[in-house]
Formats: structure tokens, C-alpha cells, sequence
């Protein structure tokens, strides 16, 4: 025999022995109907085949063989055995895995009434305290049953033959009287009873539209009705279900959920019903309030939901999605993201490694095209995304790495098997906002503060170095000055990570590359051009209009020298930045010699100034570190004095510091003159648009 499933070995632990007994005494029915039938069939027909056929009957004494009965799906005896109804045809065949999701024990609203009767009985004061203070426990009704609500999700895919031969229940119309008297109940008294009530209208608004609404137990007649059951549903609920269970927490953010208790397993279907109904709700809202009202009712049943794993996966999908839609308002994002990130806080690693596959996968999705509308929404899925990479580093790495791998392996693949069209498989917006995602987990939590406060250093840090040499790869994939774009969107990724990391990567010459190129040795082509400045923020290919102009020539200019300042700033304090500028100077002042000859020059002086401008404040900041770094006593080896050289000191106060800042505000006052022009420019679009529609409506009028 083969090896035993996880499931049959736990339903033969814990339903085994109840499986088999009601099988046996189903088993007898069936006999003792089949001996009826046979019998009636012999005295109609008195003949030799029916004689035969009663050789076959099975006496009620005899034993039944196990086999058959663990071929078949028997349904619970009836309570009344004297009533069974008969039963012909085959069963269908069942998994043992199915009867694990079938409750042990189906007692009926008879029993019930039966058991309160005793109860009058045998205590009477009991009784008396119960109808005075929760009536409902004492009034019962076939609806009362949490049966109709989800169960399983075979339920959904695979309904019983019991279901499908049901006749469709009646229906009833909710009033705005219904939902307030079951608000007051949940709100006064956390009446279950109510909160089911509420539950089933809830599902029937979700569903109005669609064919699993028109079997609803509840119809929705108005929008004003249709308000009150979401609103109340949604406020009131979890307030019901955290009273009846609730959730213990402890300092470390570890909770406790009363899942063993008979009240969780009779409130999971409820739970599981109005979970399934938000999660169908959310993709079909558009007003901002209502999603973020949606969402926030979702945290406090995020405790009860890890027990459905797979359903809880559907969840995280969901809001992953409006999290990451560039569409949405940037509050309601936030609060998506807030979800996502309770739930990384009380998971287990199973959950986390979803949860983070899931916003990576969202992130890459919604990066695919980028604009000055979205790319700030861009930034700010990952900026949160790479918060969350941090909770649980340890899952982390493991997720982070396989992404890691198969950007390598793309890479890999073009620089080994290269085809026509394969390197757009790298060189696109998803690709580069990966590997600039990357980066950003990497420089949050590889800061070298942070794990100096730690003691430790962080668990992620083994995948810098494998994401520096993919990112340094795909620069030099296709070294042409049409993607020059593109690679000074890397270099700012390795920047973030060697200035956060202490790390450092020898960008400078990545830049001399560009420097190099023919675009910046020879001189443009056609110096008036009415072009525009390309914003670099949002391209990174160059149309090919741009190419051999100048203010292509002069953009590439201006974004080699702001690259090679943020470079040199980072080492402005280390003790061996003489050594580390030099070989950088001297290639940059060849360059300059070559380019500023009248003859064979760029003629471009605007860009020669500034980089000779750079030199010279690279080399006074030369200057400074070698007359304080004469004034020292202690030698190379002595690793705690050098990291320790001008700890005090701000960079700000380095000749490249103040460099640097007075760049950085020119840089920041140009941008926000620009970004005032695009918001004029957008309002006296809108302007004309709204005019044009105007003068449309008023021909249609004249005609």
C-alpha cells in the first residue's frame, strides 16, 4: 500500500469509529428496504428470477463488508429511524477527505425544543432567567440554523444532491425597521442571532446583480435600505464577533484565538459567509469612503481567518490589488497597506511569504507604464512594500532571493542567447522598478545605524552583493546612448544602497561610459531645436527625435555631473578620498582637454563648465581631508580610529558637501517651477474641454 494522506490519517483518528456506526445502521435500512422491495416484487410477478433475486437478500443479523461502506458517501440516519424515507440509487462516491468538513453531530430544531422542554422541567428558575434575559435562545425556527451559510469551499464548487433537488426558500423583503432593530440587538445585547440576520441581508445586497443572490433568504427593495445593511454590517459585525470571541494579544504581537471552543466552530461559518461577501464587495466599489469603510472591517477578522488558509490567500490578493491600483486616492491605498502589514504582524511564515509575493507581484504589475501621474503612486507602493520585506527577515530573504534569482536568470539568458527582441524582456519599466524596489529593501533595513542599535547585522544583507551585479549588468546590456536614460536609473538605485549600506561600488566608471560615448564627444547636430527637456524621472529609452541634439546633449550633461557629485559626497569625509577621486579626476580632465578644442571639441561649453566646475570642487575637498589627515597620529591598522576619522564633522560642511547642497536646491526650486507650469497646463485643458463640451451640447440643442 501506498503512504496514507495527511487527511485520511486525521479523519481515521477523529471520525473513523462515528463514520463506521452510521454506516451500519444506514446499512441496515438499506437492507431491510431492499428485502421489502424484493418481496413485493416476488409476490407480483411470482417467478423463477424473482426467487433468485430473493437468495440475495441479505439478513439484518449479517455482517456488512467495511469496503463498501468506505466506497460510498452515507448521509446522517434521520433521528426518527421508523420514519427514514426509502432511498434507491447508488450514492455518489466521496473522498475521505469531504467528510472531515461535515459537522459530527446535525441536531434538529426539534431536538432543541425537546431539550428546553426538559429544561422547564427539570429547572424551572433556569428556564424562567433565560426568558427574561435572551429570549431568543428559547425561540426557535428551521432559518435558525447556520447550515444555509458557507461551509467549505466544495460547498461552492460541488452542491450536495440534497441542495440541488431543494425546493428554492421563500423570500423576504428587508425594511429599514428589520435593520435597525438587528443594529440594536448587536449593539445592546450582541445578539448572534441578529448579527446572522444581518449576515444574510449583507449577502443579499452584495449579491443582487448576480444568480447566487436570487436564492437569498432576504431581498433588497431600496438604496436607502441597501446603505443601512452594508453600514451596519460592516460597523457593527466584527464589534459582535470580537465580543463573543475574543482575541488576546500578547506584548510581542503573538494573539490567541479561541479556536477549539464550540462557539468558534459554530460562529466559523458566519465568519467565513461575511468574509467571502467583503471580498466579493471590494473589487466592484468605487467611492473611496466606501472601500476604506470596507477595509477597515476587514482588520479585526483577520485573527479569525487564519484558520481558512486558502481563502485568507484570496484576501491578500484583494487587497494587495487596490493597494497597488494608481487609480485610487493615496489614503485609501495606505489603509490597504495597513491591512496587509496586521496581517504580516500576527501570521505565520506560511502567510507572510503570501503576503509579500503578493505585493511584489502587485508592484511589478502596476509598474508597467509610467507617467508624471503615476509615478508617484509608484513610489509609494515601494516605499511601503519595502517596509513590510522587513517584519519577518527571515522569510524575507528566502522570498527575496527566488526574485532575485529569476531576474538573473533573464539576464543570464540575453547576454548568453541573445535574439532580437530579447532584450526588452530587460530593458522595461517592470524590470527597472524592480531592481530599484530592491534597492530600497536593501538600504531600509541594511542601514548601517540601525544595525548598530541592533548589535547585529541585518539578515537581508547577503543579497546586496547579488543585486549590484545584476544591476550593473543590465546597465552595460546595451551600451547605446538611447538607453543612456535607463542606466542613470540604476545608478541612483546603487546609490540609495552604498550610501545607506556604507558599501561601496564603483559607479564612476559606469559614468565615464556615458562621457565617452559620441553623443557627449561630438558636437550636435542641430543645436536650434524646438524639443522639449527630457524629464529622465519618467524615461528611460530616449526617443530617437532627442538623439544627437542639444538638449539631449545638454540633459545627459547635467545628470553626469549631479551623479558624480551624489557619488563623490558619499566618501567627502573618508580618509582616503585623495586616493579614491584621483583616478576620476585625471580621466575627466582628459575628457575636458579633448572636448573644449575648437576643432574636433563638443562646442557645447555650458556642459564643459560644469564639469570643470565639478573637478575643482573634487579637488578642494581633496585638499581638506589631506590637511586633516596630517594632523593624525595613528597608522592604516588601527581600523576603530580610521572608521572613526571626522565622525563629527557634517558633510554639509565639506567643500563637496556645500557643493552638493547648493545643487540640490537649485534642482528642488527648478521642479517645483515645473511642476506649477504642468498644474496650469492641466486646469486650462480642463478649461477647454469643458468649453468644447459646451459648444457641443449647444449644436445638438440648434439642431
Amino acid at each position: 500500500m501506498g503512504k496514507q494522506a495527511k487527511a485520511t490519517k486525521k479523519f481515521e483518528r477523529n471520525h473513523l469509529k462515528e463514520a463506521i456506526d452510521r454506516r451500519k445502521d444506514f446499512a441496515k435500512i438499506k437492507q431491510r428496504h431492499q428485502k421489502n422491495d424484493k418481496r413485493k416484487a416476488r409476490n407480483a410477478h411470482k417467478s423463477d428470477e424473482d426467487e433468485s433475486d430473493d437468495e440475495e437478500v441479505v439478513d439484518d443479523k449479517e455482517d456488512v463488508n467495511k469496503d463498501e461502506f468506505f466506497q460510498e458517501a452515507l448521509p446522517l440516519p434521520s433521528t426518527n429511524k421508523d420514519k427514514a424515507p426509502p432511498t434507491n440509487g447508488k450514492r455518489k462516491h466521496e473522498d475521505l477527505e469531504d467528510a472531515e468538513q461535515v459537522d459530527d453531530v446535525d441536531v434538529s430544531d426539534e431536538e432543541d425544543e425537546l431539550d428546553m422542554a426538559a429544561l422547564a422541567e427539570k429547572d424551572p428558575e433556569f428556564h424562567k432567567y433565560l426568558q427574561e434575559n435572551d429570549p431568543e435562545l428559547l425561540d426557535f425556527n428551521e432559518d435558525d440554523n447556520l447550515d444555509d451559510l458557507e461551509v467549505s469551499e466544495d460547498e461552492e464548487e460541488r452542491p450536495s444532491k440534497k441542495r440541488k433537488t431543494a425546493k428554492e426558500p421563500s423570500t423576504s423583503k428587508v425594511s429599514l425597521e428589520m435593520v435597525k432593530k438587528w443594529k440594536q440587538a448587536m449593539q445592546e445585547q450582541h445578539s448572534i442571532r441578529s448579527l446572522r440576520e444581518t449576515v444574510l441581508a449583507f449577502r443579499s445586497a452584495v449579491h443582487m446583480d448576480d444568480d447566487e443572490g436570487k436564492g437569498s433568504k432576504y431581498t433588497i427593495p431600496s438604496s436607502d435600505v441597501y446603505h443601512e445593511v452594508l453600514v451596519t454590517a460592516l460597523k457593527e459585525a466584527p464589534k459582535v464577533l470580537s465580543h463573543h470571541l475574543p482575541v488576546k494579544e500578547s506584548k510581542a504581537g503573538k494573539i490567541t484565538v479561541p479556536n477549539n471552543s464550540s462557539q468558534f466552530k459554530k460562529l466559523s461559518p458566519l465568519i467565513r459567509t461575511f468574509s467571502t461577501s467583503i471580498n466579493h464587495f471590494l473589487p466592484n466599489l468605487t467611492d473611496p469612503a466606501t472601500i476604506r469603510m470596507t477595509l477597515q472591517s476587514f482588520e479585526p477578522l483577520l485573527p479569525y481567518l487564519l484558520q481558512f488558509r486558502k481563502f485568507l490567500k484570496q484576501i491578500i490578493k484583494s487587497v494587495a490589488s487596490i493597494w497597488s491600483d494608481n487609480t485610487t486616492d493615496e489614503t485609501t491605498r495606505i489603509t490597504a497597506f495597513l491591512i496587509l502589514r496586521r496581517l504580516l504582524t500576527i501570521s505565520d511564515a506560511g502567510i507572510r511569504e503570501a503576503v509579500l509575493k503578493a505585493t511584489y507581484e502587485q508592484l511589478v504589475k502596476s509598474a508597467r507604464s509610467t507617467s508624471t501621474h503615476t509615478i508617484a503612486g509608484i513610489n509609494l507602493m515601494k516605499n511601503s512594500a519595502a517596509e513590510l520585506w522587513g517584519i519577518d527577515q527571515k522569510v524575507s530573504y528566502t522570498t527575496a532571493f527566488s526574485y532575485i534569482r529569476q531576474a538573473a536568470m533573464h539576464l543570464r539568458t540575453n547576454i548568453t542567447k541573445p535574439t532580437k527582441d530579447s532584450y526588452k524582456t530587460i530593458y522595461n519599466w517592470q524590470f527597472v522598478h524592480s531592481l530599484d524596489f530592491w534597492s530600497r529593501v536593501l538600504s531600509m533595513h541594511c542601514n548601517s545605524l540601525l544595525e548598530a542599535e541592533k548589535g547585529k547585522q541585518s539578515e537581508l544583507r547577503p543579497l546586496i552583493y547579488p543585486v549590484v551585479q545584476i544591476t550593473l549588468g543590465v546597465m552595460r546590456l546595451i551600451p547605446t546612448s538611447t538607453y543612456f536614460p535607463l542606466r542613470f536609473q540604476l545608478v541612483r538605485a546603487l546609490l540609495r544602497i552604498s550610501q545607506s549600506t556604507g558599501t561601496y561600488i564603483p559607479l564612476a566608471a559606469v559614468l565615464l561610459e556615458v562621457l565617452n560615448s559620441a553623443e557627449m564627444k561630438k558636437p550636435a547636430k542641430n543645436a536650434a531645436t524646438t524639443l522639449r527637456p527630457l524629464d529622465f524621472e519618467i524615461n528611460i529609452r530616449a526617443p530617437s527625435s532627442y538623439l544627437k541634439t542639444r538638449v539631449y546633449q545638454d540633459g545627459l550633461g547635467e545628470q553626469i555631473v549631479e551623479l558624480f557629485s551624489e557619488f563623490f559626497v558619499l566618501w567627502c569625509k573618508n580618509i582616503a578620498y585623495p586616493e579614491l577621486q584621483v583616478p576620476v579626476i585625471v580621466m575627466l580632465k582628459r575628457w575636458l582637454k579633448s572636448a573644449s578644442k575648437q576643432s574636433t571639441g563638443n562646442k557645447n561649453g555650458k556642459l564643459n563648465q560644469s564639469l570643470l566646475l565639478l573637478v575643482q570642487k573634487s579637488e578642494a575637498n581633496s585638499r581638506w581631508i589631506v590637511e586633516r589627515r596630517n594632523k593624525v597620529t595613528f597608522t592604516p591598522r588601527d581600523r576603530a580610529e580610521v572608521e572613526n576619522f571626522l565622525k563629527d564633522v557634517k558633510w554639509q560642511d565639506t567643500p563637496m558637501g556645500a557643493f552638493v547642497m547648493g545643487q540640490r536646491q537649485q534642482r528642488d526650486s527648478r521642479q517645483k517651477v515645473v511642476a506649477e507650469g504642468r498644474k496650469e497646463e492641466e486646469k486650462r485643458r480642463q478649461i477647454d474641454k469643458m468649453a468644447a463640451e459646451e459648444d457641443s451640447d449647444e449644436d445638438i440643442e440648434i439642431n
